[in-house]
């Protein structure tokens, strides 16, 4: 049998491998890939808070980073009202491009 017959008629077996194989491909590279990459840069956000940052939290609060530990981060809501978050509450960090806004 020569290669070219082997590639123009391809067995039964592998074209049901190959289907199944690139659905997985294909899901992963349009759900799967992209959700890690805004996890990754959340979670870089989140280690890279600093006193001053404007913050959005996961409940919708703007706010002002007042303190920063280990774990929490202390957010200043208005004047004189200040509260303390977990890291993980900060959903995003505003820029001073949205801000204007």
């Amino acid at each position: 049998m020569k290669i070219y017959e082997i590639l123009a008629a391809p067995s039964p077996q592998l074209q049901q491998m190959v289907m199944p194989i690139l659905l997985v491909v294909i899901f992963w590279v349009v759900l799967i890939r992209p959700q890690q990459k805004r996890a990754k840069a959340l979670r870089q956000q989140q280690a890279g808070l600093k006193k001053g940052d404007n913050v959005v939290t996961i409940g919708g609060m703007h706010a002002t980073v007042n303190s920063v530990s280990d774990k929490t981060v202390s957010l200043r809501i208005s004047e004189g009202i200040y509260m303390k978050y977990d890291r993980t509450a900060v959903a995003s960090v505003l820029t001073k491009e949205v801000d204007k806004d």
